[in-house]
């Protein structure tokens, strides 16, 4: 079924076009449905992709053909060498359940052997397109000669896994390149259209009936609503860092409509027709309602052989990492935490040669090859300014027999063991030069915070009706300066743990809540009233943390700032060199090349189609109440040992 537009009509509460870019008459916003789960329907907001013809969308085309790629051929000068002969074949049709039409690159080993697949969802491109790793400084980590660029965009590098005998799938999902229909983000829609293609390609000649999934980022969050469709042919995933929860975990966190991500996302994507406006909905409906209930991953409903990979310095997907390791019902999963950021760890040989042997042990029953003796759980314990631990084998997550301990906060800047007996205020002005403030705990002998951190606050808002907070805990030197570390987180200099609170979506579900982890159900809002004090619980994503004796635990409270709309870190703008007759080429030949990308200009239209960025609630000053009847404290997850 098509999904029916009304152009130029917005949906019920939605921000006009005029307020949000009056000067540009090409951009094209519209309302539409689509399924989301429990058989109904969403109206939403739509809007018009990237052309592909565009620079920044870096798309080679459309060419349905067949070719051998040779060994010992490259894609691009300096990048891996092929080790086998692979049969490419590019823009295959493939037909989704409601008639549309996407289209696939296949690689795989040459002849007639059937092979077990391996398919990266995403709708980012199947060759180079809006994003690419030399868009991000040094490659993030990920040099040129560990990969072939035949991958997508955070997917498995068909060079290395046709030679170990498995089919690579890169297709372009619903709406990207020149598949029909429109881009849609996570939910009942990608789920459904994710099964019907793992099946398709489980009938194909050259398949096994066999199929795996893996990838990060979106090719993660992918396999988790996949999944949960629990398509026959599926035999294990392998998500690296995904969010399970759009709303919780990315585009409102805390309650705080947050569209800057997404609008960098959305900004990159290119296709015939038009994309699900997530950055406008995200500021339209500020509240969990069905449309976001349907960007929930099922988990429950996952019980396929998994490999999750998650890390504590991801902005968007740790939470989501953890959480889902904890809820899938899957018998055989692991999880292994790493320390540095997603893409280099993918891409690192020792992690590919790991993945390797869980997809033998469950696509090709090697049985024998060792995997099922790797620890279900393998941590890493982060250590500023000392040598991270990594594969800590642990038989759970969350790891058991940690002490929770509260340490109170006191007026005076300290972190206590006792509630101070007498109520103290303490605060800030919004807008001054320091909008924040701080407690430190000295550390006395060698302690491990390993898990989920709560923050409960008594507060009160004093010239505003409403409180947005950033919440963040680090751990500082002897002399109470942060460490400041290179590698070793994905957004920051500084490694820490965070949380995010808009106070007017404070509102707990009890039965999901446990004492060290919150569980906010945002579907209400609650104003605060003129000199009305309330008490807030606040949950920090998961950490592993090493402090030694003479540093410190340091807690900062801070009046949240919102990210513009308008931020452009650069997707799409690095000139990539592609063979221009496409596929590979030997290096000691004359090859004629095409640059794709190369401008830093982002097509008006799509610019003009940004959301406003949200407008901060925060205003007058902050207050915090301690001591006394208010029970503000901190409760850590800690592990003290004497070594």
């Amino acid at each position: 079924m098509k999904l029916p537009f009304v152009l130029g009509l917005l949906a019920a509460g939605a921000i006009p076009l005029a307020t949000a870019r009056d000067s540009i008459e090409a951009a094209e916003i519209a309302t539409g449905t689509m399924p989301i789960y429990g058989d109904d329907a969403a109206s939403i907001i739509y809007r018009r992709a990237m052309n592909v013809s565009a620079s920044r969308a870096r798309y080679t085309g459309f060419n349905q053909s067949t070719e051998v790629l040779k060994k010992g051929t490259i894609r691009r000068y300096g990048a891996k060498t092929l080790d086998c002969d692979i049969l490419f074949e590019r823009d295959v049709p493939m037909k989704l359940r409601d008639g549309t039409i996407i289209y696939t690159d296949v690689f795989r080993p040459v002849g007639n052997d059937p092979v077990p697949a391996i398919v990266a969802w995403s709708p980012y491109g199947k060759e180079v397109g809006g994003q690419w790793l030399d868009d991000v400084t040094d490659r993030d980590g990920v040099k040129l000669s560990e990969v072939s660029e035949l991958q997508k965009f955070e997917g498995p590098d068909p060079a290395y896994w046709v030679a170990q005998g498995y089919a690579v799938l890169n297709p372009d999902a619903r709406g990207a390149g020149s598949s029909e229909g429109n881009i849609t983000f996570w939910g009942r829609q990608l789920a459904e259209d994710g099964y019907d293609f793992v099946e398709w390609t489980a009938e194909q000649s050259w398949c096994t009936g066999k199929v795996a999934m893996s990838g990060n980022s979106w090719l993660a969050v992918s396999q988790w609503f996949i999944a949960a469709e629990q398509p026959p042919h599926l035999a294990a995933i392998a998500p690296w860092e995904g969010l399970t929860d759009m709303f919780r975990d990315s585009s409102n966190r805390g309650g705080i409509a947050v569209s800057a991500f997404n609008e960098e996302i959305i900004t990159t994507f290119s296709g015939p027709n038009f994309i699900e406006d997530v950055p406008r909905m995200t500021v339209n409906q500020q509240l969990i309602n069905p449309y976001w209930q349907d960007k929930i991953a099922r988990l429950e409903k996952i019980k396929v052989p998994a490999y999750i990979v998650a890390s504590y310095t991801n902005v968007v997907h740790t939470h989501g990492s953890f959480e889902a390791f904890r809820r899938i019902q899957s018998q055989d999963k692991w999880l292994r935490v790493h320390n540095t950021s997603e893409w280099p760890d993918y891409y690192e040989t020792a992690h590919v040669h790991d993945l390797h042997r869980f997809f033998d042990h469950y696509l090709k029953e090697k049985k024998q090859n060792g995997w099922d003796q790797t620890p279900p759980v393998r941590l890493a314990i982060l250590d500023p300014g000392h040598q991270d631990e990594l594969n800590r084998p642990e038989s759970e997550w969350p790891t058991p027999g940690l002490e929770h301990k509260s340490l109170y906060l006191q007026s005076n800047g300290s972190l206590g063991t006792q509630l101070p007996i007498s109520a103290a205020t303490v605060g800030y002005k919004v807008h001054s030069s320091s909008s924040n403030l701080t407690w430190s705990w000295p550390i006395e002998e060698l302690t491990e915070l390993i898990g989920y951190t709560k923050l409960r606050l008594w507060v009160e808002a004093d010239g505003s009706d409403d409180m947005e907070l950033a919440i963040t805990l680090e751990k500082t030197d002897h002399n109470g300066d942060s460490y400041i570390v290179t590698g070793g987180s994905e957004t920051s200099d500084i490694v820490s743990t965070t949380g995010y609170l808009r106070v007017s979506a404070r509102h707990l579900d009890k039965a999901r809540s446990t004492p060290q982890e919150p569980y906010l159900t945002f579907d209400r809002e609650q104003l605060l009233m003129a000199k009305e004090i309330v008490p807030v619980e606040i949950s920090l994503w998961p950490m592993a943390l090493r402090f030694h004796p003479g540093e410190h635990l340091r807690l900062t409270v801070a009046a949240n700032t919102i990210t513009s709309s308008d931020t452009d870190s650069g997707f799409g703008v690095a000139a990539v060199p592609v063979p221009a007759a496409g596929g590979t080429f030997s290096a000691a030949l004359n090859t004629t090349l095409r640059v794709l990308g190369g401008s830093d200009h982002l097509p008006d239209n799509v610019a003009a189609m940004r959301v406003p960025t949200p407008t901060s609630r925060n205003n007058g000053t902050h207050l915090f109440h301690l001591g006394g009847k208010y029970d503000s404290y901190l409760l850590l997850p800690l592990n003290v040992t004497s070594s």
